[in-house]
């Protein structure tokens, strides 16, 4: 691989929450949410940096999102998650 095709590939890992389809996993890497209350509330449920996260099940319209981690499940609005950077990990 040249460091053109290892650049790109790091680029496509990569992703917001949003993006992920079901069973993949992906790793937080920032929280780009303005409104404090929503964030603080995201952070108490255990979505920080690092964190590893599983796509479950997305509803049929694609709205809410159904996620792992840390043990136990979340249903979390794609608002939300569009705010959240990850990079895929499977």
């Amino acid at each position: 691989n040249s460091y053109k095709e290892d650049a790109m590939e790091n680029l496509s890992k990569k992703c917001r929450l949003s993006d992920l389809k079901v069973g993949q996993k992906a790793v937080v890497t920032k929280l780009n949410i303005e409104n404090k209350e929503i964030r603080r509330h995201l952070l108490d449920m255990g979505i920080t940096r690092g964190v590893e996260i599983r796509v479950k099940k997305i509803a049929p319209m694609g709205d809410p999102i159904d996620i792992e981690l840390r043990d136990y499940e979340l249903c979390l609005r794609k608002a939300d998650l569009e705010k959240i950077e990850a990079e895929v990990t499977k």
